[in-house]
């Protein structure tokens, strides 16, 4: 029985958040990849790509709540999201063609593009906290719960419980039906194909005819649907402040190259294997140990190995390590 008990605090706390997070990690990794991939330069302005698309969402949620609609046990926000991608899109298309469409065709250095990301970013964050403001921001209704602790408790008798919150599930279904989708339009279509060759061998996706400019739009207004789906479903799940989406940009290029630069499957296991990492070295193990070792044998202090304070440290150790011994990253991308 304390080995359930020990097993059911350890997901509540531990395994269920970080399957949220290395969800939403791994959808904000993949349009960091993808723009890789594409364009071959790391976009420092993503995060603050998903704080502009989760803005407009808000702004677009709060819009629906007035008018009295919503989802009923559903965030109403799930309705706002399209119009926060196609905003977002609007808005990436439009900075590709005003900026870095010049660099492309002076064939700049990738250098050079990103630092013209990093202006970008800085520019994008002011935007976002005109837009929106600079207060944390909670925009989540609907049911708060899926299972709660009281219910799994009475069900099962155990000491512990285990709560489910709905925006949990959500992220996880949400971000495995975009993984399956982009993998469909990558795998299958014409376009993705077209991607995938450009991707290749640039020279030799443009003697068969490719276009690249078209091949460039439909990167970025992919890469800003993943952005603000990344950011909504972290924004729910947690709150929306436009500093965090800034910070957040370090997990998210940790799990990018973690799995290897250019790779959706790297992409996607990074995210995890950064989320896991942080939440389980961040959580304090005093009550699962408690619940393993021999009565009267347990821990005094909380055996947390670092404080939650410092958890994005986490990611950039795990991406020293990889940059020193396997700079492609697991997946084998392409070398940073």
């Amino acid at each position: 029985m304390d080995a359930l008990n020990a097993l059911v605090a350890l997901s509540n706390f531990v395994i269920v958040p970080a399957i949220a997070y290395g969800a939403q990690l791994a959808l904000g990794a993949l349009g960091v990849t993808l723009i890789y991939g594409i364009l071959r330069f790391s976009n420092f302005a993503h995060g603050d790509t998903m704080a502009f698309g989760t803005a407009i969402t808000i702004l677009g949620t709060w819009g629906l709540q007035a008018a009295g609609i919503s989802l009923g046990p559903l965030p109403t926000a799930l309705l706002a999201l399209p119009l926060g991608i196609a905003v977002t899109a609007g808005l990436v298309l439009l900075i590709d063609r005003g900026i870095y469409r010049f660099y492309r065709r002076q064939k700049a250095k990738p250098v050079i593009l990103v630092i013209v990301s990093m202006g970008v970013m800085f520019v994008m964050n002011g935007l976002v906290r005109f837009i929106i403001g600079v207060d944390d921001i909670g925009f989540t209704d609907g049911e708060r719960f899926l299972i709660s602790a009281r219910e799994f408790r009475d069900m099962t008798g155990l000491r512990e419980g285990l709560a489910i919150r709905t925006t949990q599930v959500i992220t996880v279904v949400t971000a495995a039906l975009c993984v399956a989708a982009l993998f469909w339009f990558l795998n299958r279509t014409r376009t993705g194909k077209s991607m995938r060759a450009f991707s290749d061998n640039e020279d030799l996706a443009l003697l068969s005819g490719i276009s690249p400019e078209r091949v460039v739009a439909v990167a970025w207004v992919i890469a800003a649907a993943l952005a603000t789906t990344a950011g909504v479903l972290y924004g729910l799940d947690k709150s929306f402040k436009a500093f965090t989406y800034f910070q957040l940009l370090l997990p998210i290029f940790a799990a990018a190259i973690v799995g290897g630069l250019g790779s959706p499957l790297g992409a996607i296991a990074g995210g995890f294997l950064i989320a896991f990492a942080e939440v389980l070295v961040t959580y304090p193990l005093k009550k699962v140990l408690t619940y393993l070792a021999p009565e009267g044998w347990g821990p005094d202090g909380l055996v947390q190995l670092l404080s939650t304070d410092y958890k994005f440290a986490v990611s950039f150790g795990i991406l020293i390590v990889v940059l020193l011994f396997r700079p492609t990253g697991l997946f084998k991308g392409q070398s940073v």
